[in-house]
């Protein structure tokens, strides 16, 4: 059984993860997240969508982006004047 690397429980079915010729050992994707996914540059929450990347910054949302200066993005294309939902 292997340990894993953020919280330390010990799991039969614990799982690796090989990021960049390194491999990190985790019991749930609970932990794997809060060890290896982004966090957003304005209001620090883990990214584990798409999330937009801007001037070597990684942001959850456009309104994250655009409360740091990045002002040319958006969370969603033109509808062309479809009603919102």
């Amino acid at each position: 059984m292997k340990n894993c690397e953020c919280c330390g429980n010990t799991y039969d079915k614990a799982f690796e993860l090989k990021i960049g010729g390194t491999t990190h050992i985790f019991d749930s994707f609970q932990c794997a997240i809060q060890v290896l996914a982004p966090r957003c540059a304005h209001c620090k929450v883990p990214i584990i969508g798409h999330g937009i990347e801007a001037r070597d910054q990684y942001f959850c949302c456009a309104h994250c982006a655009r409360k740091s200066g990045v002002d040319d993005v958006q969370d969603r294309a033109p509808d062309h004047g479809s009603s919102p939902p």
